[in-house]
């Protein structure tokens, strides 16, 4: 590798940690950069609740164009507790929206299962919803109509159709709005309305693939305090999705950490904060810090294995 080469593969690593929402050194304090009173445990035991989701030894494999096996995620187990908010983050390429698929059904695991209440994940259904980062929301629906249609769907009487819209569109404080049409709505908005759409299915998972990367900071601040304060009116149990390491130890109670493929369960981390919880916090920035300090290997790994396949071409 050349100098030039060496020096555009630096930038590139140092703009992919700035893309993770991550802009300053971790506060270390104490030996090992540990701080002397964490705010979090390490391996802690999530908060009480029955187990909703398990995932018990999944690896999910893809043969690529040469016939080759790619090994996309590797010896996934993980139990989810039912009212828990688990983020999930890794480096680019590592499985994290593989993951999110397999649990909801949309794809089928290689290896291991999936249990839902116990039982075995094999197909899609109503009992988990995914939210993409493009809203997947009709244009020509209303809001309160794109709220109504998966319950349509479902054969729901008319009068609890309107009764549910109304109730999950005051919820994300949509009300005023439940007669606008999707395009005469901002991009923060489109994504209540998402929200209102997936909890008025009542799903027993939410299932969130990085629904605000492409926000502006003000507008996922603000969803970051509605996300928050829906999930603790609902007890609902999500399972978010990010790169951000900051946003992860804003929103959740637990932080696990994937490395790079195959998709491993490097650490975890459970957030003991008070609620609610501020991007800027100092707390926060610390652990997103130690959440920053296990993922940085895997990013160059992920950086250096896009390099190779650059200089391959």
């Amino acid at each position: 590798m050349n100098f030039e080469n060496f020096s555009a593969h630096f930038r590139a690593f140092h703009g992919r940690l700035a893309g993770f929402g991550f802009q300053s050194p971790p506060i270390l304090i104490g030996g090992r950069g540990r701080a002397a009173s964490d705010p979090f445990r390490e391996h802690a035991p999530v908060r009480a609740g029955e187990i909703k989701i398990s995932l018990q030894g999944v690896s999910r494999n893809y043969a690529n164009e040469q016939g080759a096996h790619l090994v996309a995620l590797q010896d996934i187990s993980l139990d989810v507790r039912s009212g828990e908010f688990l983020c999930i983050v890794g480096p680019s390429g590592c499985g994290k929206s593989t993951l999110l698929h397999l649990i909801a059904g949309l794809d089928k695991p290689s290896g291991g299962e999936i249990l839902l209440n116990g039982r075995r994940v094999s197909s899609p259904g109503p009992d988990r919803i995914l939210i993409f980062q493009d809203h997947g929301l009709f244009p020509w629906l209303t809001v309160r109509q794109n709220v109504e249609f998966g319950l349509r769907m479902k054969g729901t009487s008319k009068q609890e159709l309107r009764e549910r819209a109304r109730h999950f569109l005051q919820l994300v404080q949509l009300s005023q709005f439940s007669d606008s049409y999707i395009h005469q709505l901002s991009g923060g908005m489109r994504q209540r309305v998402a929200l209102a759409r997936s909890l008025a299915m009542q799903p027993d998972v939410l299932l969130m693939d990085e629904p605000f990367a492409a926000l502006d900071a003000q507008t996922r601040d603000l969803l970051h305090d509605e996300l928050e304060r829906v999930w603790r009116e609902t007890g609902q149990t999500i399972i978010f999705v990010t790169h951000n390491v900051r946003e992860a130890a804003r929103l959740g109670d637990r932080i696990v950490v994937l490395s790079f493929r195959p998709g491993r369960i490097k650490s975890e981390f459970q957030v003991e904060l008070p609620r609610p919880r501020h991007m800027e916090d100092p707390r926060v920035v610390q652990v997103a810090g130690q959440v920053m300090d296990e993922l940085r290997g895997e990013i160059q790994k992920s950086i250096e294995s896009e390099f190779r396949h650059e200089e391959s071409a």
